[in-house]
């Protein structure tokens, strides 16, 4: 029965996978696995933005914070719109973290170059923060391009508009592309553009920090496989596909 189990993956990986030519890949707790806590780094980082702009405790900056996030998408969205922030001094400041905490993964590198066709990285983050995680990595040199925040005009996934500009910009036919993502509500779009989908999960008993909401899945159908184990999911892909 194992091996029954085996072969039938390994064909829904080939019937899923065999002609993507454009494989995306969302960068923060997707590229390198949740439980390193970077992004905790930058969360606390925003809200330390918000208290000091608007003069608030820090318990409720944070709970401002979250709000905004969670309705506008991205925290920096939620300030553009409410207190007309400049969007570049955020992006600076909150990603003035510590990179130590990711280890690097070269082998994880070595797996995205095997898949046939282009490599994007699509992220709510910017450039710098892109390639400085990348290099921490030690995977920079096996994509095409990084698709930021700033390129999607300073509007964050799940929202259509940059998924939309991304395929135009990029020259990408979402029918032959995959989607990476550690948010399930950030697959909606992409599955209903015709993309295929992988939701990448926190390992199984890990810590982390994260808001419940950022893990709910409003609908199994916009997800075609899920893993918490990224390097094992592409070695698997590989394998089928040859």
């Amino acid at each position: 029965m194992a091996r029954e189990r085996c072969l039938s993956m390994m064909s829904d990986l080939k019937q899923a996978f065999d002609g993507i030519t454009d494989w995306v890949f969302d960068l923060d707790n997707t590229l390198y696995p949740r439980h390193c806590d970077l992004f905790a780094q930058i969360d606390w980082k925003m809200t330390d933005y918000v208290a000091g702009l608007l003069d608030l405790p820090k318990d409720e900056a944070r709970k401002l914070q979250k709000e905004m996030y969670r309705e506008y998408g991205t925290t920096l969205r939620g300030l553009m719109v409410r207190y007309d922030i400049d969007p570049h001094d955020f992006l600076d400041k909150v990603h003035d973290i510590d990179y130590a905490p990711v280890e690097p993964n070269p082998e994880l590198g070595e797996l995205i170059a095997s898949l046939p066709g282009r490599k994007h990285i699509f992220t709510n983050g910017d450039v710098p923060h892109a390639r400085r995680t990348t290099d921490r990595l030690g995977i920079s040199q096996h994509f095409d391009g990084v698709f930021d925040i700033v390129a999607s005009d300073l509007v964050p996934k799940p929202a259509e508009a940059p998924y939309r500009k991304f395929i135009l910009d990029h020259e990408v036919n979402p029918t032959s592309a995959a989607m990476f993502e550690d948010m399930p509500r950030n697959l909606d779009v992409p599955k209903a553009l015709g993309m295929g989908t992988v939701l990448v999960t926190p390992a199984h008993g890990s810590g982390f920090n994260a808001e419940a909401w950022e893990h709910e899945v409003t609908t199994d159908a916009s997800i075609d496989f899920a893993t918490d184990h990224l390097d094992g999911f592409l070695a698997d892909v590989l394998e089928a596909l040859q």
